[in-house]
């Protein structure tokens, strides 16, 4: 049973090319331009963050389920052009269970296939496992999302199967989501030191 999760603890994560630290309100200057100039970037979202008042409400609902207890968002900057690329977060989260999901993950256009995204699952997924506690860490993406799903398999996630119509979309519509997870056995056996070898 993890007892680690602390809702009010200031958790920042880094290694060389990247630093997760908690969202904030004042980062929405930091966020605007993707809100305001690449909205197919919440295409496969629940959630909407085109324009300048999408974005202030993805980040108001996120920190109201942080003070809550039930997400814990970061804003992650790219070190590598000194630039904040995106948000992620942990949600979800079941401290008795032991269990936590990864997602509401986005970056900017030129962060996407830029190794990015390795660093920041490396680093939150080792948190998430040697510093929580957890023992399974879910992920889960619109079915049709075949990027997001590649960049999950490609990091050593197991597909679990298909939740039918599992939610609305902000156009319009249900989705179906996939559902993949990591076990701690797995990421200890194999897949932490595999994905390491790829930063």
């Amino acid at each position: 049973m993890s007892k680690k999760f602390d809702r009010e603890a200031e958790y920042i994560l880094e290694d060389d090319r990247v630093l997760l630290r908690p969202l904030l309100e004042n980062d929405l200057g930091n966020l605007l331009p993707y809100a305001l100039n690449e909205p197919d970037t919440w295409k496969y979202s629940g959630i909407n963050a085109k324009g300048e008042q999408g974005m202030r409400n993805y980040i108001a609902t996120a920190l109201n389920n942080k003070t809550a207890g039930k997400e814990y968002p970061f804003i992650v900057f790219d070190k590598r052009t000194d630039e904040y690329a995106g948000s992620t977060r942990f949600y979800d989260i079941q401290p008795d269970n032991s269990t936590l999901q990864l997602g509401y993950t986005w970056y900017g256009e030129k962060y996407r296939g830029s190794g990015l995204n390795k660093h920041c699952k490396f680093l939150l997924l080792q948190f998430a496992f040697e510093t929580l506690g957890m023992m399974r860490v879910e992920f889960r993406a619109d079915a049709r999302n075949e990027r997001s799903i590649a960049a999950m398999k490609s990091i050593g996630c197991t597909v679990e199967g298909i939740l039918r119509s599992n939610m609305p979309l902000e156009a319009g519509g249900r989705r179906d989501s996939i559902v993949l997870s990591i076990l701690k056995e797995e990421w200890e056996n194999g897949i932490k030191e595999n994905l390491r070898k790829r930063l």
